[in-house]
């Protein structure tokens, strides 16, 4: 008798999928309904209410989905401009390895979706890690 060798198949990764609907233009989007409506039968008409209806829902999904990737922008953006604010002043607060550090703030550095304040004595804070700022900045 032999054996069989029953390795898994590798799952199929998932096919992106294209969404034309953002695409669309008004003038295509009553293209589409007038065709449906010159191609439904008279005697027994379809319910173009409940397709606008969903179509209208999809429009208010993805336009939420919208705004809410553009507010993570712009909260992004004042986090980087806050971080900035932060140059030539003293702030205390803890490394990405939990160290309590204090020093003047020489740079700002981002990576990816993080920003960190580098130090004069070259440590590293992550912004979301400040725990005091002194108003008043260094005199050299």
């Amino acid at each position: 008798m032999s054996a069989l060798n029953s390795t898994p198949a590798a799952p199929l990764a998932p096919q992106p999928i294209k969404n034309r609907f953002n695409e669309m233009s008004s003038e295509e989007f009553m293209k589409i309904i007038f065709t449906e409506l010159q191609q439904q039968d008279p005697f027994q008409p379809n319910d173009s209410s409940a397709l606008l209806e969903q179509l209208n829902s999809i429009r208010s999904i993805e336009s939420d989905i919208s705004m809410g990737k553009q507010l993570e922008s712009i909260v992004f953006q004042n986090q980087l401009a806050s971080a900035g604010n932060l140059i030539g002043k003293r702030i205390s607060g803890l490394t990405a390895d939990n160290e309590r550090v204090a020093g003047q703030v020489k740079s700002v550095t981002r990576a990816g979706d993080e920003i960190s304040l580098l130090l004069h004595n070259n440590w590293v804070v992550p912004m979301e890690s400040v725990e005091y700022i002194d108003a008043e900045p260094l005199q050299p």
